[in-house]
């Protein structure tokens, strides 16, 4: 009875010899043929063998390691002879080799991720192929190019310096077509860069049309000519909607507005009506026929001419036309040493053929955008409104000049000066221009007129009485 209740006794102590078949491995240790889930998460002390496969969303911690021992079969477990029970599993020592994989580690807010340096990053990053090396060594490459890039962007300097060579080589190629004025012909120009229009007024057979053809030849732009006269409709100039019996449609049909370069060919000789079918498009840069709003190409620009006021068979152009011109300026005759140049060229026929274009929209738009960046210092903006201001204040003048007046002289001011090769205005560039610019934009008083006074005469007397300021060049 003793010896059966002590085998009973004993029987409970047969499973502490015998270990499971689950201890046999450690429990922290994956067979080499183990295939990791999608949702496999592994903690810390995890060690996987060489043959272990990761799935792409196999999630690992950071002290996670792989083995890179050969490949053996599983150990035994070892059994703890004082208790009986499996031994706890020892962490492998690390081998010679090894390397931690990167994270997709998925982290939460409450445990944030820890920043590595680039030198620890590059060290965690798992051996590479050829082709990622490849990739990763031409990393440096591509940001020393943007460097090298940013080093080499236009300075202020350089820009300038680049208006300065394009203003002049337009003006160069105007000079083939109008000899011994080249005053008048940078004043063009530096009109069309600034974006405004040009009025020449001069008697006929003095190179007016000549100028204003020689200008839109030097520029690759659509050039168009309106030859104003008595008969000439607003629909002729602006464009005409029509009924298309083809189509069943109503169609517009631009008229030669519609170019980059438009010569009004003697546009005193118009009626007020049909010259006034130019206001909404030098101003807003548009036209507006049957309600819709056709844009006209860029830069625009409208070369006038006309004849002198009082010349027969003309018509005087409002004043609301003539604030719309940016600058109103005259050829007048050549000089002696300009006149036997002209005779001994006489078999060319028409010069202004002759000329090739030497810039492009493009290169006008840009010199525009550099000519924007000049510096007007507050005292010559502080000029400039007094002038103005003189324009208005002056016994001789009936209606002085408008902001827009004031607004045109800073902005050609700032071209005139980026084309002297500054990137600064100066008093003597507000001077050079003041005439040109605001003497169509003021009305004398009859007694000035009776006393042959002109508007030139009188900006000339504004810009003597008026104190420039001191700028150091």
């Amino acid at each position: 009875m003793t010896e059966s209740n002590a085998g009973a006794n004993a029987k409970p102590n047969t499973p502490k010899q015998t270990a499971p078949k689950q201890a046999n491995r450690p429990q922290n240790e994956s067979d080499d043929s183990t295939v990791l889930s999608d949702s496999t998460v592994l903690s810390d002390s995890t060690v996987l063998s060489d043959k272990t496969r990761l799935s792409d969303e196999t999630v690992l911690s950071d002290a996670t390691q792989l083995g890179s021992r050969p490949h053996a079969a599983p150990k035994k477990a070892e059994t703890d002879h004082r208790t009986g029970k499996p031994a706890l599993p020892q962490r492998p020592k690390p081998a010679a080799k090894k390397v931690a994989i990167p994270s997709k580690t998925k982290t939460t807010p409450s445990q944030p991720q820890p920043k590595q340096s680039p030198a620890v990053a590059s060290a965690a990053k798992p051996a590479a192929t050829p082709a990622r090396q490849t990739k990763d060594q031409a990393r440096p490459k591509s940001v020393s190019h943007a460097t090298a890039n940013a080093a080499v962007l236009p300075t202020p300097d350089a820009d300038v310096a680049h208006f300065d060579q394009v203003f002049n080589t337009i003006v160069s190629n105007i000079s083939q077509v109008i000899i011994g004025k080249e005053t008048t012909i940078r004043q063009c120009v530096a009109a069309l860069v600034a974006g405004g229009h040009v009025l020449l007024e001069d008697n006929p057979g003095t190179g007016k049309t000549q100028l204003a053809r020689g200008l839109a030849n030097s520029i690759e732009t659509p050039f168009k000519r309106i030859q104003f006269t008595p008969d000439l409709l607003p629909s002729d100039v602006v464009g005409v909607t029509f009924y298309d019996q083809k189509s069943g449609e109503f169609t517009f049909r631009q008229g030669p507005i519609f170019a980059a370069t438009v010569l009004a060919d003697e546009i005193n000789r118009a009626s007020p009506k049909t010259q006034s079918a130019l206001l909404e498009v030098m101003e807003e840069q548009k036209v507006t026929v049957d309600g819709v709003t056709y844009p006209v190409p860029q830069p625009f620009i409208v070369i006038a001419t006309q004849n002198p006021i009082e010349q027969l068979g003309t018509y005087k152009l409002p004043e609301a036309q003539l604030d719309r011109f940016l600058i109103k300026t005259s050829l007048g005759d050549p000089g002696h040493e300009a006149s036997l140049k002209i005779l001994h060229e006489a078999n060319v026929r028409d010069r202004a053929d002759t000329v090739e274009a030497v810039a492009d929209a493009d290169d006008v738009l840009r010199l525009r955008e550099i000519a924007q960046t000049v510096r007007a210092d507050e005292a010559i903006e502080e000029y400039v409104v007094r002038l103005v201001e003189a324009t208005r204040h002056n016994d001789q003048v009936m209606v002085g000049a408008s902001m827009r007046g004031a607004l045109a002289l800073i902005r050609l001011a700032r071209v005139w000066a980026a084309a002297d090769g500054r990137g600064y205005v100066v008093p003597d560039d507000v001077k050079d221009l003041a005439t040109v610019v605001l003497a169509h934009r003021i009305i004398l008083t009859a007694e000035a007129t009776f006393a042959g006074q002109t508007a030139k005469s009188v900006i000339e007397s504004i810009l003597d009485d008026v104190v420039a300021p001191t700028i150091g060049a």
